[in-house]
């Protein structure tokens, strides 16, 4: 009787809670209700756009730091203090503290945006709750994005926990939870493909602003697309095939995740996706690929051609969360990528890669591959040009800069008509000056707006002269004309030159003194001000000039190297409570625009689909389905995978791989390429490699010598995370004691 009325209590307290989540997310007075929301156009876009809610911002959202840090790829500097990190590391995870959603009750988030997509879809399909008038297309546009958002939502709870309860409609107070029961990831995934099947039956609109589209604006950032579809399809279809996943006689075989991803991949190739492969310039970014991960990506794929969803708001920050001491705000050195990860880079010359696995246990002596052409004591040259866009090594520049200034310039031209003993010729951009006797002097015209803050700012022409000029000087007119004392006196010299020469002359005691081009003194507004140019002293002295003008510019610092060796700026650190400084000797570059700082936040963010990972996704199928090098269609497993190296400039895989072989290199590939983007987590769960992979991670000590560098490999703490039981999450047990008194079965994952 005790259990009975428990479970009366509990169902009352669940579906007080269901109904509490079931509005508009509007303010309600509590007699607002569907057929009130229904009702009208704009009430309904917004539960629609309410919808989109529940797709994460995805980045530095685990105590600010990344996923990365709870895999092989990374070692957090927070390890060593309370929190997230430290209680994963520690193997403080546990049913009822899970490290890894604390920041987001993953199982809430994401089952409430289930069932808000589940109300509007079977509110809008009802004629008696939704009597608003909706263009059709619009409409239908609506229904698609919600049913892959919700296959969407799915495939985020499958992926952490697996099968989870199948909810196709919102529940009624009367509903027997008793009669819940957990679903197979087969079932799950069958739901998911079946809802982006649905939307992607829905005929495309032909109107530009409404509908479910391929072709998206950039203020219509957030929305789902064909695309999106796709790739929720192609990466559900490759995790179902999984090891993991897979069991005897399940339909998701390497064959049909085959089909599926090849599908996803033509379809948006055949809509304009394409990898992006913009070469920046060299003071922007190291290559196409460094420069794609600090762009924002454009929805309408004017430029970025292979984002097929970005993260909406959350920009990466790893400045901030991820940064090298020398970085003006970092608050922690965050995610230090480890050595494994820096192992997978392979060279750049030879395509291979440098170490082929580990003789010990602790990973402290690599397997050198000694056809690949790495040399272990200059560890960071010829590398994956990934490599550079992605760590911060020893010697790595901090910055960019390559010595090119971006000046303001301000052109001046020479008045004819306010001369003395001069005259003047032009020939197109050149004038020629030509003295005629004694005092000769010409004014320019004015500057037009002040002059803007630069640390230099000078007086800068070419020119070409007949005679050396020895006693030049410039008037600073700030009052309307020459005003005593504002000159420079005679003492300006300008050399012969027969060829094109550069002159430049400092204006900081013009500026200090007088105020020229910045303050009135009394006289002229600064954009008023002018010069008058003394040439020399005497008749027959001829200058021809060009640009002349005033520049105003902040030279660039010089490039601070990244020291990770012992001593160094960004120096490696085994103090636990030093969160400043790198365990790994390494930092994260990925994400990061050097120029990002507290004003300035260019930092890229992260993308939730991209096409490189379909083109991967695709290339895993086809090589365990039909080899590497078996044509699929006009596609092989092999050319899927050259075409992700050929962006970077990487030679091609060779032909005639074995299946093993080319599994070794495709499983390397994908950690380089995906690298930090949230896959290699679920990747090496998926494979069912997690206890191989992530019982600890080891770095790089390195130590200055007077002849160079002394690199010794350290094994960091073993984490105790590559337990079985670590392949999924725990279910949260309030949640399993919960539906344990509904159904009388226990829904917790293995181990926990």
């Amino acid at each position: 009787m005790k259990k009975y009325i428990y479970k009366i209590f509990v169902i009352v307290v669940v579906i007080v809670g269901l109904a509490s989540c079931a509005d508009l997310d509007l303010t309600s007075d509590g007699r607002l209700t569907l057929e009130d929301i229904f009702s009208e156009y704009n009430t309904t876009r917004n539960y629609f756009d309410r919808c989109r809610d529940y797709i994460p911002q995805v980045g530095f959202t685990y105590g600010n730091t990344p996923l990365a840090s709870f895999s092989d790829e990374a070692h957090d500097a927070s390890g060593g203090v309370s929190g997230v990190v430290n209680d994963w590391y520690n193997n403080s995870t546990s049913s009822s503290n899970n490290p890894l959603t604390r920041d987001l009750n993953v199982w809430a988030h994401y089952f409430t945006g289930i069932r808000k997509c589940n109300t509007f879809l079977e509110t809008i399909n009802d004629p008696a709750l939704a009597t608003a008038s909706i263009d059709e297309d619009e409409k239908n546009g609506w229904i698609g994005e919600v049913l892959v958002l919700r296959a969407f939502y799915y495939l985020q709870l499958i992926k952490r926990y697996g099968g989870v309860p199948i909810i196709k409609s919102p529940y009624e107070v009367t509903h027997d939870f008793s009669q819940d029961t957990r679903a197979s990831f087969e079932e799950c995934v069958d739901l998911i493909l079946e809802d982006c099947n649905t939307a992607l039956a829905i005929p495309e609109s032909g109107k530009s602003t409404v509908g479910f589209r391929w072709n998206i604006s950039d203020n219509e950032r957030g929305h789902v697309t064909r695309a999106f579809a796709h790739a929720v399809m192609s990466q559900a279809a490759l995790y179902a095939a999984s090891p993991l996943w897979f069991t005897d006689g399940s339909k998701y075989t390497w064959a049909k995740a085959t089909e599926i991803t090849k599908t996803a991949l033509d379809e948006c190739l055949a809509h304009g996706f394409q990898l992006f492969d913009i070469t920046p310039a060299a003071d922007v970014a190291q290559n196409a690929y460094a420069f794609y991960f600090i762009n924002r990506s454009d929805p309408s794929r004017s430029v970025d051609k292979e984002t097929i969803f970005e993260t909406t708001a959350a920009r990466t920050n790893v400045w901030k969360w991820a940064g090298t001491p020398i970085t003006e705000g970092m608050e922690k050195a965050g995610a230090g990528p480890s050595q494994e990860l820096v192992d997978a880079y392979g060279m750049k010359a030879t395509g291979e890669m440098p170490v082929l696995g580990y003789s010990d246990a602790s990973h402290l002596q690599p397997i050198l591959n000694s056809e690949s052409g790495y040399d272990p004591a200059n560890p960071y040259e010829g590398r994956d040009p990934r490599f550079y866009a992605s760590i911060y090594y020893n010697d790595a520049p901090r910055s960019l800069t390559t010595g090119i200034v971006e000046k303001d310039l301000f052109p001046l031209s020479f008045l004819p008509s306010v001369v003395n003993n001069v005259s003047m010729t032009e020939n197109g951009e050149e004038v020629t000056l030509t003295t005629t006797g004694g005092d000769p002097w010409i004014h320019t015209s004015t500057l037009t707006r002040p002059l803007s803050p630069g640390a230099s700012r000078v007086i800068s022409f070419e020119y070409k002269s007949n005679k050396t000029i020895t006693d030049s000087e410039f008037f600073f007119c700030v009052a309307g004309g020459p005003q005593g004392g504002v000159e420079t006196g005679p003492n300006i010299v300008i050399e012969q030159a027969s060829e094109w020469t550069r002159f430049e002359y400092d204006l900081t005691m013009a500026i200090n003194t007088w105020g020229f081009g910045v303050n009135a003194n009394g006289g002229a507004q600064p954009q008023d001000h002018f010069l008058r140019f003394d040439i020399t002293g005497g008749p027959d002295y001829e200058i021809t000039i060009r640009n002349f003008r005033i520049e105003s510019f902040t030279p660039p610092p010089a490039p601070t190297p990244v020291e990770t060796f012992v001593g160094g700026n960004c120096e490696i650190s085994d103090r636990i409570s030093e969160t400043r400084n790198t365990r790994t000797g390494y930092y994260l570059r990925k994400f990061n625009n050097y120029k990002s700082g507290p004003n300035v936040d260019a930092d890229g963010l992260m993308k939730i689909f991209r096409l490189g990972e379909l083109y991967l996704n695709f290339a895993e199928a086809a090589y365990e389905s039909a080899g590497p090098d078996a044509l699929v269609g006009t596609m092989s497993a092999r050319d899927a995978v050259n075409t992700i190296r050929e962006r970077v400039g990487m030679p091609a895989l060779p032909t005639g791989l074995s299946k093993e072989d080319f599994e070794v290199r495709y499983r390397n590939e994908r950690q380089v390429e995906l690298a930090f983007e949230e896959h290699r987590f679920f990747d090496v769960r998926r494979w069912k490699i997690l206890s191989q992979t992530d019982g600890f991670v080891t770095g790089m000590k390195i130590t200055k010598t007077d002849s160079g560098y002394n690199y010794n490999r350290i094994k960091l703490k073993e984490r105790g995370t590559n337990a079985d039981k670590y392949l999924l999450y725990p279910i949260n047990q309030l949640e399993v004691s919960k539906m344990e008194n509904f159904t009388d079965n226990n829904w917790q994952n293995p181990g926990w």
